[in-house]
């Protein structure tokens, strides 16, 4: 539930609520807007049921209200505003447009170091690599592991972007947390909840992909368990669902984009490259994601897709991640937004 607060009520009233909120075993998360200031309720709905009649009695509280879904800490009527997630010197959220980009995986240092040279000339914020990869076929290249990470914060070093990898089990996080900026829960694991909860502990912020067959409801109260965790760096990625069409490899539902942004304060991210598995539909669809709102993007970019040992069909050149960028300028222009 969420007590609003009178308008001008001061210091020591808002303190008054939130220590009668934590006297009942509760959390708080308090936001000041402009006129007044609304106090979040986390914990217990039992709890919460007997405590609402003594809050809406308590000098400067103006009224106590339900939240009506599910998911609360994600929900934008706990957290109205739009929450920005820093991703070492970039920001993901706002008015700037965030494209990370990279390849699928991280296969030796000559091709990470070149990856990482010809994405940073060409404007990304962030680099994408998996070090850790689950595969559909245990034959499959499965990454270069520890080593990978190692590569990955080398390549940070040398052009000053932030990385961003996946771990694919709870054990993995402090590991994947020690190299890089920003936590990755692949689609697979979305609701992997051991692993969610171990994220939200990690001091990292954390991006959340969509699982294939998954809600969005389902999304949403898999980012509840980072947030319960105290992590609101948060991001959510729409990277494709199941669907009937043979001619990509999955459908991007890019209508996921404007339903999240209303239902939450998260920031929301499409990954155009898993969505259509192909990689010359990556570009419409990154065009088409940044007119329906989305914060950012996340690009597989590999130097040699031809060769790649992991999603080259899907890879765009370092060339044509160039030209992609170029042609995203104008668009992220358009509704507002800058790269």
């Amino acid at each position: 539930m969420i007590v609003v607060m009178e308008p001008g009520a001061g210091d020591e009233q808002v303190q008054a609520v939130v220590d009668r909120i934590k006297a009942a075993g509760l959390a708080t998360h308090i936001s000041v807007g402009v006129s007044r200031t609304l106090i979040g309720v986390v914990g217990d709905d039992r709890t919460k049921h007997v405590l609402r009649e003594s809050l809406e009695r308590t000098p400067g509280v103006e009224r106590v209200v339900a939240i009506l879904q599910p998911f609360k800490l994600v929900s934008r009527e706990f957290i109205p505003t739009d929450t920005t997630v820093t991703v070492g010197p970039a920001t993901v959220g706002g008015a700037r447009l965030a494209v990370m980009a990279g390849p699928c995986s991280v296969e030796s240092r000559e091709q990470i170091l070149a990856a990482a040279d010809g994405v940073k000339a060409a404007g990304a914020a962030v680099l994408r690599g998996g070090a850790f990869k689950p595969r559909t076929s245990p034959y499959s290249f499965q990454g270069l592991e520890e080593e990978g990470l190692r590569l990955l914060a080398e390549a940070r070093e040398r052009t000053g972007l932030p990385v961003v990898t996946e771990a694919m089990d709870a054990s993995q996080v402090e590991l994947v947390a020690r190299y890089a900026d920003v936590v990755q829960i692949g689609a697979r694991n979305m609701q992997n909840y051991v692993l969610l909860r171990e994220a939200g502990r990690a001091k990292r912020p954390v991006l959340l992909k969509r699982g294939p067959s998954a809600t969005l409801e389902e999304l949403l109260l898999a980012a509840e368990y980072i947030l319960n965790e105290g992590n609101y760096q948060v991001m959510l990625c729409e990277r494709g669902i199941r669907g009937f069409n043979g001619h990509t490899r999955y459908t991007l539902d890019l209508s996921a984009v404007p339903v999240l942004k209303r239902l939450t304060h998260l920031p929301v991210v499409v990954d155009p490259s898993h969505g259509t598995g192909k990689w010359r539909y990556v570009a419409p669809m990154a065009l088409a994601a940044v007119a329906a709102g989305a914060d950012g993007l996340l690009i597989e970019v590999h130097p040699d897709p031809a060769n790649a040992l992991s999603d080259g069909p899907q890879s765009l050149s370092v060339e044509n991640f160039a030209a992609l960028m170029a042609s995203l300028r104008p668009v992220a222009a358009a509704v507002g937004r800058e790269l």
